[in-house]
């Protein structure tokens, strides 16, 4: 499938995750806008390395040429002119890594908000009880829509394992999706 936004270009990356609440220091009244605090260390730095690959003329900007090479890498050839200039006036400016970065959290943070994925969810759950067969869900993913590849899958119930009875908590994966780290147990 063709890259049609800066931001699925950005998703595809593999170790790429929401943004941890960052443990942040104590903030005067105003607050932080600087970006870096909506991120953890180690998620800046995969971003940096994310913003590296993509940089692929080592400029410091990620460009038009740029986006065009860095795809053509994934096997995205016929990539239109449109679909790249579309993607390179999603940022106000040059796409350095302070704005690349912004950008990520933007996107991220116009998720759809916990209680409407919680929703979608439970169309899937009539029952109410808060978990959806492993079963069903795998086939939905796998048959549906944007389909899930088999390492996909793998990844998915390495970090949302079913429980014995083979059920999954929705609740919990619309959390992480949400808030990028697992609830604390209480």
């Amino acid at each position: 499938p063709a890259a049609s936004s800066f931001s699925s270009l950005l998703l595809s990356p593999p170790n790429l995750t929401a943004p941890k609440k960052a443990k942040r220091r104590q903030q005067t009244e105003g607050g932080s806008s600087n970006v870096f605090s909506m991120f953890e260390q180690s998620q800046i730095q995969e971003y940096k390395e994310a913003f590296t690959i993509i940089d692929q003329n080592r400029d410091g900007i990620i460009s038009k040429d740029d986006l065009r090479d860095v795809l053509a890498t994934m096997g995205q050839l016929n990539v239109k002119n449109e679909e790249l200039e579309a993607m390179v006036k999603e940022a106000s400016g040059p796409i350095n890594f302070t704005v690349f970065l912004t950008m990520f959290g933007e996107k991220l943070k116009g998720a759809d908000p916990e209680d409407v994925i919680v929703s979608a969810f439970k169309v899937l759950d009539p029952e109410g009880t808060g978990t959806i067969k492993k079963e069903f869900l795998d086939e939905l993913l796998t048959t549906q829509c944007d389909r899930f590849t088999a390492e996909e899958m793998t990844n998915l119930w390495a970090a949302f394992p079913p429980d014995v009875a083979g059920n999954v908590d929705y609740k919990n994966i619309c959390y992480v999706i949400t808030h990028g780290e697992e609830k604390e147990e209480e």
